[in-house]
């Protein structure tokens, strides 16, 4: 008996020696999650926030990161209505609230005349008013945006990086040019729809556009270096002398 028991655990031990020195095999899902979390240390910029934190986390972030569809399709249809309205039927501003004013007064006055056909008592109509918290809100936070790019521009004019300032300047310059291509509705609209479907097709596809960047950003690296190499290291840096004046 004590025999069969020796030879159990010598049995038992030899098992477990064996399988203790045998490798342990990866599983396809555990290496693309190991895959999938060291690509997160290669992000765009090195950023280590998430998109939806960057765009500021709140109801805005998730409008435009399509997290309800209906709201964020019905704010982009909108966007599109107001663009057709003005640039392809060629309304203006004041046409439109005009036929806007027009409208309602026509629906008010239907609605006040057939009450008072329909009962002797003339119906209240409901007074619409808007309240002056929305006009001082949207007054302030304009104000503020404008101050914020006065005060950047003249750090940038007075800071002395002139890299800085010519890459500011060619921006301001670019811009220009592209007003004078198309309206200032069009650059709006253009720019709304930008972001409405850049972020959530770069969240989607967040991996292989990190990736596209970093080859691109490396190629342009490589070229830059094969050019100080042959040309730019060639060039004499001789120092200025001023002259003496006796």
């Amino acid at each position: 008996m004590a025999d069969k028991i020796t030879a159990e655990k010598l049995f038992n031990t030899l098992v477990e020696t064996m399988a203790a020195e045998k490798p342990k095999s990866v599983s396809f899902f555990e290496e693309e999650k190991s895959s999938s979390v060291s690509s997160q240390f290669n992000r765009l910029f090195g950023r280590q926030k998430p998109l939806h934190n960057l765009l500021g986390g709140g109801k805005s972030a998730d409008v435009l990161l399509w997290r309800n569809k209906k709201i964020s399709a019905s704010v982009l249809t909108a966007a599109t209505a107001i663009w057709v309205l003005f640039e392809w039927l060629n309304y203006h501003f004041l046409t439109l609230l005009c036929f806007a004013l027009v409208l309602g007064m026509l629906a008010q006055f239907l609605w006040t005349n057939a009450s008072g056909l329909m009962s002797r008592k003339p119906a209240k109509v409901p007074r619409f008013v808007l309240p002056e918290d929305v006009f001082v809100n949207i007054a302030t936070a304009i104000g503020v945006e404008v101050n914020r790019g006065l005060r950047v521009l003249q750090d940038v004019a007075c800071g002395g990086n002139l890299k800085q300032f010519l890459l500011v300047v060619f921006s301001l310059w670019a811009g220009a040019v592209i007003g004078s291509w198309c309206n200032f509705l069009t650059v709006i609209y253009v720019g709304f729809v930008a972001a409405h479907t850049l972020p959530v097709l770069y969240e989607r596809y967040e991996d292989q556009v990190d990736n596209f960047v970093y080859k691109v950003l490396g190629e342009m690296r490589n070229h830059y270096s094969k050019l100080d190499a042959g040309l730019l290291s060639k060039i004499p840096k001789g120092k200025l002398k001023g002259k003496k004046f006796e």
